[in-house]
């Protein structure tokens, strides 16, 4: 879709450089998730990866990494080779990691049989009562969020 908006606007004379949103995946993985949510790839041109960061810090910081986070992405990148990585403080559209049971009213959902008995068996050799309610909370709650992911 990139490519084909990157040459409709060309063509209609609108030069913008468009980012390829693979390269965000490849980002992403590279550099790992304290990285990433600190940092925005949002241009490539001639062999440059144009980079948002979100304080000073964090752009001195990468400045020494910029090779070995270069060498990564290449890794996986199959175009134009990055050759260059040039940071500069910007705007971060941070989208904080999920935490566990926020917002989810476990209560609504129901177990299967063969959960149950799963449970069951697993806490059957604990003989610490208040252990074994923590246990069964936690194992429902894990159950019902696997299947709420799926």
């Amino acid at each position: 879709m990139g490519d084909f908006l990157q040459k409709a606007l060309k063509r209609k004379k609108i030069l913008l450089d468009l980012i390829d949103y693979r390269i965000l995946d490849i980002w992403n993985k590279a550099v790992g998730p304290q990285i990433s949510a600190h940092t925005n790839p949002f241009k490539f041109k001639n062999g440059t990866l144009f980079v948002n960061v979100s304080d000073p810090a964090w752009m001195q910081q990468l400045r020494f990494m910029k090779q070995e986070i270069m060498d990564k992405v290449n890794l996986d990148w199959e175009k134009e080779e990055i050759k260059n990585i040039y940071f500069s403080i910007g705007d971060i559209h941070y989208t904080p990691a999920k935490t566990a049971d926020r917002s989810i009213d476990f209560s609504q959902y129901s177990l299967k049989e063969r959960e149950r008995r799963l449970i069951r068996e697993n806490l059957s050799q604990i003989d610490d009562e208040e252990l074994k309610d923590i246990l069964e909370k936690v194992m429902i709650k894990e159950i019902i969020k696997r299947r709420l992911d799926e």
